[in-house]
C-alpha cells in the first residue's frame, strides 16, 4: 500500500490496560492492517515506554501520551486506557475525533447508584503489590477472562502479550492501579463533544453490565455494544465479533 493510500486511512489509537502492555492488540491491529492506520501505545512506565510521571498523575500521564497521538485520531481505550482516553479527550479534544470505551468506565469504583468494582478488591490488589508483582498480574489476568468460553487460552494469550516486553515498573503499576481506584470521570464524559461508542462484555466483573444504563443516562448519546459471553477481554475472548464491532464503529463521523 503506498504512502498515499495510507495517508487517507482513519488512524485509530488503542491504549492497553492495568498491567499488560501494547501487545494486547497485536492481533486486533493485524486484522485492521489493510483499512485503518493502527497505533498502539504504551501506557508510560508500561511495555517499552519506561518514562513516566512520578507522582503517577493522570493529566501528566495524558500529556506524555497526547504528543504522540495524532489531531483527529479515533482513539479507543482498554479498562485503565479507556479511563486515561477519557481524560485526554476532555482535555486534548483536538486530537479525539471519536472516543471508543473497550470494557471501560469513567469510574471503576462503585459509587452511590453506580456499579463498578468493590473498594475491597481494589485494596486487595494494592496489597498484593508491595509483595509480589508478577503474580498479581497474573491474577488479574485470570479476573479479567472470568466466564469467557476460553477462559485459559485468553490468560494464555494476556501472559504473551506481557512477556513480549520488560516488566512494567512497579511505581507505574502501583500508581495507575491508584488512578483506578480514586478517578471519578462521570462529569467530564458527560461534557465531551465528539461521538463515544463502548464495547462491553456481558461477564465483566470489573466494569459490571449493569453500568450501560446509567451510563447512557449520564451521557445519552453514547453507542454500546455488548458481548453476551464476554468478560473483561471481548478483543481477545472473540476478536471476530469484537473486530465486526470495531470496524462498523470506525465509518465516518
Amino acid at each position: 500500500m503506498n504512502k498515499t493510500s495510507t495517508s487517507k486511512l482513519p488512524t485509530l489509537v488503542l491504549l492497553h490496560g492495568w498491567g499488560v502492555n501494547q501487545a494486547v492488540w497485536q492481533s486486533t491491529k493485524r486484522a485492521l492492517a489493510e483499512t485503518v492506520n493502527v497505533i498502539t501505545l504504551d501506557l508510560p512506565g508500561f511495555g517499552a515506554e519506561r518514562q513516566f510521571p512520578q507522582p503517577y498523575q493522570l493529566e501528566q500521564v495524558i500529556e506524555q501520551l497526547a504528543s504522540k497521538i495524532p489531531d483527529q485520531s479515533y482513539v479507543y481505550g482498554w479498562s485503565l486506557g479507556g479511563l486515561i482516553a477519557t481524560a485526554l479527550a476532555d482535555k486534548y479534544p483536538n486530537k479525539v475525533k471519536q472516543l471508543g470505551l473497550i470494557a471501560a468506565s469513567p469510574c471503576f469504583l462503585a459509587q452511590a447508584n453506580w456499579p463498578g468494582m468493590a473498594e475491597q478488591v481494589m485494596q486487595q490488589f494494592a496489597q498484593a503489590l508491595s509483595k509480589n508483582l508478577s503474580l498479581t498480574i497474573e491474577r488479574f489476568l485470570a479476573i479479567q477472562a472470568l466466564g469467557s468460553d476460553s477462559a485459559r487460552a485468553d490468560i494464555k494469550t494476556l501472559k504473551q502479550a506481557i512477556l513480549a516486553y520488560p516488566e512494567p515498573e512497579a511505581a507505574a503499576v502501583s500508581g495507575a492501579l491508584s488512578l483506578l481506584s480514586t478517578t471519578d470521570l462521570r462529569q467530564r464524559l458527560q461534557q465531551l463533544k465528539m461521538p463515544i461508542v463502548g464495547c462491553f462484555g456481558r461477564l465483566d466483573s470489573l466494569v459490571p453490565i449493569a453500568i450501560l444504563p446509567v451510563l447512557q443516562q449520564l451521557k445519552p448519546t453514547i453507542q454500546a455494544t455488548t458481548i453476551a459471553a464476554a468478560s473483561h477481554a471481548p478483543f481477545i475472548s472473540h476478536p471476530d465479533l469484537f473486530i465486526r464491532w470495531l470496524k462498523a464503529s470506525l465509518q465516518p463521523v
